[in-house]
């Protein structure tokens, strides 16, 4: 069985910072992470391999500095880790990016046979489109299981699966036939600490890269020249201010009182007269 772990290395999100020509994203010399929901889906493929004997190989598409992504994800004990790079493919919109991977993974299917399961994050931290993992089930027509929270059933043999996403209002079991791909959200598990052997060979790990030539890919269906959409702007949220604390070793009536202020401080909550007065010691 071969299982697939497509990954992104975003910034941490406590260091972003935008380039006000383009409206992208900066990502040169700034601290980068594995996306947080790509985490979960690389813990699912781990115990895929741990549980089923499943072979795992993860890809990504990005700078050369993605090679450390891609370490840290073969520490989580998988097999091989394939690198999609070339300056054709910078400023990529979802339509581009799912283009790219997808001529990655039909590349990888050479060498390896049929893929059995696609695995994905929800969504990245910085797009926040949640659009890559449905566009590649669209381009291989494939049943796609979006927003899992929990596998209930996993039969290779019969190529099914049984899992259970979240709705909008609540969750819906699903069965699905594979080959299929699946986008995971937090809910689903708690990604491992890499034990020592992996660690090892993570570090003296090197990815395989493949560039436009290698993937023999359109280059007008690639990165920018490749995108229909546009970012017109983006903004950071401004920093939240902190809350106010009201200390449990408080006495309850200077807590009321502490709490009632705090209310007063606030112009959208109008305070009924009497709850003035008694703040004011008028009763």
């Amino acid at each position: 069985m071969n299982v697939i772990v497509c990954i992104k290395q975003v910034p941490d999100t406590t260091n972003v910072r935008i380039d006000r020509k383009t409206n992208n994203l900066v990502r040169e010399g700034v601290p980068s992470i594995i996306n947080p929901d790509d985490q979960r889906a690389l813990e699912l493929g781990a115990q895929l391999k741990e549980n089923f004997g499943a072979k795992v190989f993860v890809v990504t598409m990005g700078p050369p500095q993605a090679k450390e992504a891609l370490k840290d994800a073969i520490s989580f004990g998988l097999d091989e880790a394939f690198l999609l790079s070339d300056r054709a493919f910078a400023g990529a919109d979802t339509l581009a990016t799912t283009y790219t991977i997808f001529g990655g993974l039909k590349k990888l299917e050479k060498q390896i046979g049929q893929i059995d399961l696609l695995l994905f994050g929800k969504q990245a931290v910085d797009g926040d489109t949640g659009q890559v993992g449905p566009g590649i089930a669209t381009r291989y027509g494939y049943p796609l299981g979006a927003y899992v929270v929990r596998i209930e059933k996993i039969d290779f043999e019969n190529k099914e699966l049984v899992v259970v996403r979240r709705l909008d209002r609540g969750y819906e079991k699903i069965k699905i036939k594979m080959p299929a791909v699946l986008t995971v959200t937090d809910e689903l598990n708690e990604p491992r600490y890499a034990d020592l052997p992996n660690l090892i060979r993570a570090i003296k790990y090197e990815p395989t890269t493949w560039t436009l030539k290698e993937l023999e890919l359109d280059p007008k269906k690639c990165g920018f020249f490749g995108s229909p959409t546009r970012v017109i702007n983006t903004n950071i949220p401004p920093a939240r201010k902190g809350g106010d604390i009201i200390s449990k070793n408080e006495e309850p009536e200077k807590a009321v009182e502490k709490f009632l202020e705090v209310l007063l401080k606030k112009e959208s909550i109008r305070l009924i007269d009497s709850l003035k007065s008694l703040l004011e010691g008028d009763n």
